[in-house]
């Protein structure tokens, strides 16, 4: 799967762009704030119909302009797909594949598998659960389209619910009967995500381990758990014996939802006790087995984004990172990066097809230099 090339419309710093790719490594050098991040943002909207950092579409059109419009061309098994996103303020998010506009976004997460790696990913470890879950959630939705259906029902249901709770507060009443409609909802939706989750695991944690050893070079013990708020109980009693808790709270206290994982280091927590070195470890391992994993499910080799990878990590697991996304079991990379003379250099080294694409306050610039040695 390669992405051919894209273009850009009043997307966040850019006028307008357009580039074509390579199918090996992509680079985007400049300095911090001219736009590195942004192409992989637009890339990353293609994949998920959404943005990496911005959760409201909104925020992603260029300041004083009323729209922005990304299109992507990616070749899949011999055949170029065309891919269009189009955001128009205080409207509906358009999302077309083949000119032909999807009924449900959902329909369209999986057809092109993607992993990012960011300076943000840091907030799988500091932050609360939801991004853990969040990160979960990703990776099996894009190879289980019935886990996908599950989640959004489960929400839906969850916040009817919590509407519910809030109601018998402000009215001072309480009907179990109607309690009874969104539990048994609930119920159905939220026992088949935690079973999806568990079985996911399983197969993640040993590719997870096995990265972890190869980044770090080390024999060091590292856990990835998965916490239930259910703890093996079935999930109509846990909801009974939490009735009074959330009608106190106005809102559903247990299940998926509120489910985490927990990452540990040496039988230890990894946010407490691990090195700045342990954890960036921990967490490239967690996205490369990310890609193995997806790999495997789809048959097919996700697109790669690599933000300001060298600066978050030592020379020495950068090497190794670049060395294992040289071979052969990746696919198209794209990678942003401060400073153009390490960029070359990396690739005197490694030999790989490559471009080099200099970034400046939304304008791009082909490396000739680079399209000459490996055209």
């Amino acid at each position: 799967m390669i992405l051919e090339s894209l273009s850009l419309i009043n997307f966040k710093n850019y006028d307008e762009a357009q580039l074509k790719f390579c199918s090996k490594f992509n680079c985007f050098v400049g300095n911090n704030g001219m736009g590195k991040t942004n192409l992989l943002d637009a890339i990353h909207y293609i994949s998920f119909c959404k943005s990496f950092f911005n959760a409201s579409d909104s925020q992603n059109i260029k300041y004083g302009q009323p729209f922005f419009a990304i299109q992507g061309w990616i070749n899949k098994n011999g055949e170029t797909h065309e891919i269009f996103c189009g955001v128009k303020r205080n409207h509906k998010k358009q999302f077309k594949h083949n000119k032909k506009e999807y009924e449900r976004l959902s329909e369209h997460i999986g057809l092109y598998p993607l992993v990012m790696i960011s300076p943000s990913d840091i907030e799988l470890i500091w932050d609360g659960s939801e991004v853990r879950r969040r990160f979960m959630d990703s990776i099996i939705s894009q190879y289980d389209k019935a886990y996908l259906e599950k989640l959004i029902a489960y929400n839906h249901v969850l916040q009817q619910r919590n509407a519910l709770l809030k109601h018998f507060h402000e009215s001072r009443s309480f009907d179990s009967m109607s309690l009874d409609i969104w539990d048994d909802q609930l119920i159905i939706h939220g026992e088949a995500i935690i079973h999806t989750r568990r079985a996911f695991l399983e197969e993640f944690i040993p590719l997870f381990n096995k990265n972890y050893q190869f980044i770090s070079g080390s024999k060091e013990d590292v856990s990835l758990d998965y916490e239930s708020s259910l703890k093996d109980h079935p999930y109509r009693s846990v909801l009974l014996s939490s009735l009074s808790r959330d009608r106190a709270v106005h809102y559903t206290t247990t299940g998926p939802h509120r489910d985490d994982l927990d990452f540990k280091l040496m039988g230890n927590s990894l946010k407490k006790f691990a090195s700045q070195g342990q954890q960036k470890s921990y967490l490239l391992a967690l996205k490369l087995a990310q890609f193995e994993f997806i790999k495997e499910k789809k048959l097919t080799k996700p697109l790669l984004l690599l933000d300001d990878i060298y600066d978050k990590l030592d020379e020495t697991r950068f090497r190794k990172l670049i060395e294992l996304v040289s071979n052969d079991t990746f696919g198209q990379v794209f990678i942003t990066d401060t400073h153009p003379q390490r960029i070359r250099d990396l690739f005197k080294q490694q030999e790989a097809e490559h471009l080099i694409y200099m970034v400046n306050n939304g304008e791009i610039e082909v490396n000739h230099e680079a399209m000459e040695e490996h055209g």
